[in-house]
């Protein structure tokens, strides 16, 4: 893998901006405008992301208006994330970079050093749910009820959720860092077909998730983190991280992307399908 990355801390932004700084990442990478590059970034609301397949009808949107949440799509697949208090990080680096294995399940595994270093420095006794000695054997098929295999756990519940995407030769993944969970404001903001339903499912939940301040009994701040993780990054992945300065041209590419795809109901709402097929006539 290249030694030497950039880094970007952005603080804490709007849904739509945060999603739209990650696809232009993407794009200037793959662009050749900037190197390998890893961002850390916050949320100024509660924010609900969703996947890229995902359908937006299973989310109770008066719940949403209630919490003052926002409602965003990401470029990237899985399920629905609540982010809230959280450290979110985002990298880039291209798909031919001697160090990224073409595996998807190796790839996941060694980027996701540098989270696991920033939970040791934090005292965090976290692991991969799937053994490396799994991993190397190239399983097709994991077990729907067990964490996926990149993901990460203490004590058998899950603490980060990720996710990844390949376009233009490029690999963009990002992640969701929780210091705590509000799994009632969680629950609340799915529509399910009766309470009880939602009681069992939030105990379920509760039995298979946990976060920072579950662990080691601390509050933590973002800057904490970002130092922390930050670390564990350079560690994690062998590299050096310098500063990324961006333009001004750079920063109006990301609020127009911002209006103009993550800010509009086509791209939040729509399934797929319609998203692809509006305005072609079809």
């Amino acid at each position: 893998m290249q030694t030497e990355w950039a880094f970007i801390d952005t603080g804490h932004l709007s849904a739509a901006v945060n999603m739209a700084f990650d696809e232009c990442l993407l794009n200037w990478y793959s662009q050749g405008n900037i190197p390998p590059t890893l961002r850390f970034y916050g949320w100024n609301k509660p924010t609900l992301s969703i996947g890229y397949f995902q359908r937006a009808k299973t989310i109770n949107f008066d719940a949403v208006k209630k919490y003052d949440c926002e409602f965003v799509r990401r470029l990237t697949g899985g399920s629905a994330v609540l982010h809230d208090d959280e450290l979110t990080y985002s990298l880039v680096i291209s798909e031919r970079d001697p160090g990224i294995p073409k595996s998807v399940t190796k790839a996941y595994y060694v980027l996701s050093q540098g989270i696991l270093e920033g939970y040791r420095n934090l005292g965090v006794p976290a692991e991969f749910a799937i053994p490396k000695r799994e991993i190397d054997q190239e399983r097709s098929a994991i077990c729907f009820e067990k964490p996926s295999f990149y993901e990460m756990i203490v004590d058998g519940k899950k603490i980060c959720g990720n996710a990844q995407t390949r376009k233009s030769g490029v690999l963009m993944q990002h992640g969701s860092l929780p210091m705590s969970l509000d799994t009632d404001m969680l629950f609340d903001l799915f529509a399910f077909s009766s309470d009880e339903m939602r009681k069992r499912r939030k105990e379920k939940f509760a039995a298979k998730a946990t976060s920072i301040k579950d662990v080691i009994n601390k509050t933590l701040t973002y800057e904490t983190m970002v130092a922390a993780f930050k670390k564990g990054f350079e560690t994690g992945l062998g590299i050096h991280l310098s500063p990324l300065t961006l333009t001004d041209d750079q920063w109006e590419e990301i609020q127009k992307l911002a209006q103009s795809k993550y800010a509009t109901d086509l791209w939040n709402y729509y399934t797929t399908k319609e998203r692809e097929t509006i305005g072609t006539g079809n």
